[in-house]
């Protein structure tokens, strides 16, 4: 039991070393570009270079902690429910739990929780709300509160693709035709915000556990490819949070 216990901790080193290492081999284009830029266009030293090295290694650690505990506990803890309820038969649990997890990991999500603060800030700078923290408060959180359900609603429509064998980019070109139709009678204003919506919710948090929601519940069913039947929930956790902001933008 003890060699076992040293050669899966060995092994686990070894998977977050690799990770480490990829994930620093995806940053260096980023820090050449960077750098190129900095010598020969601005052509200016570089001010705080420590707290810039110090910064990096911290974001490669990060990224490298992140992307193993992915692997490690939120893809299996995804795959693992969604395989547990289909094979409970309960369609009505499993279509709360794609709710709750759409609502819950985005109303969590940092990017949404940046981008609704921004939003606020800026509709009272415009005089579309009034300037006090009260308002922008408010302002943010139904706009965190419309994607949240939107992505909630989306999970709903991706599980029912699935159990029903819908077809993908049928709904997915509807779902967009319906966005062109809506943005020509919404407010200007928010227009720009609906857009950046969609994409915000397909971060760090949701990705992962509504991909292995959408894998695990194509692999329980039979007839169902991963492949082909498992991805693109992600589709429609990007386009219903447009629909919805929209829709908040001309109600609110």
């Amino acid at each position: 039991m003890p060699g076992t216990a040293a050669l899966k901790l060995k092994e686990s080193f070894l998977a977050l070393f690799d990770d480490a290492v990829s994930s620093l081999r995806d940053l260096l284009p980023i820090v050449f570009v960077i750098g190129v830029f900095q010598i020969f266009v601005i052509k200016a030293p570089v001010s705080g270079l420590m707290s810039l090295l110090v910064g990096g290694m911290l974001v490669v650690l990060g990224l490298a902690f992140f992307i193993f505990g992915l692997r490690l506990a939120l893809f299996p803890i995804g795959e693992g429910l969604a395989h547990a309820l289909a094979k409970k038969g309960s369609i009505f649990w499993l279509i709360t739990f794609a709710f709750v997890l759409g609502f819950g990991t985005t109303i969590a999500e940092p990017a949404l929780l940046a981008v609704a603060a921004e939003a606020a800030e800026v509709a009272a700078n415009a005089d579309l709300i009034a300037r006090t923290e009260e308002a922008k408060s408010s302002y943010a959180t139904g706009l965190r509160l419309t994607v949240a359900l939107a992505v909630g609603v989306a999970l709903v429509l991706g599980v029912f693709r699935i159990l029903a064998n819908w077809s993908l980019p049928l709904m997915i070109i509807g779902g967009y035709i319906l966005v062109v139709l809506i943005t020509t009678v919404a407010p200007k204003e928010i227009v720009g915000v609906a857009y950046d919506s969609g994409g915000v919710t397909t971060s760090t948090v949701t990705v992962p556990l509504v991909t292995a929601l959408g894998v695990g519940l194509a692999s329980s069913l039979r007839g169902r490819n991963p492949m082909t039947d498992g991805f693109g929930l992600i589709a429609f956790a990007s386009l219903t949070p447009i629909l919805f902001v929209l829709v908040y933008g001309m109600i609110a």
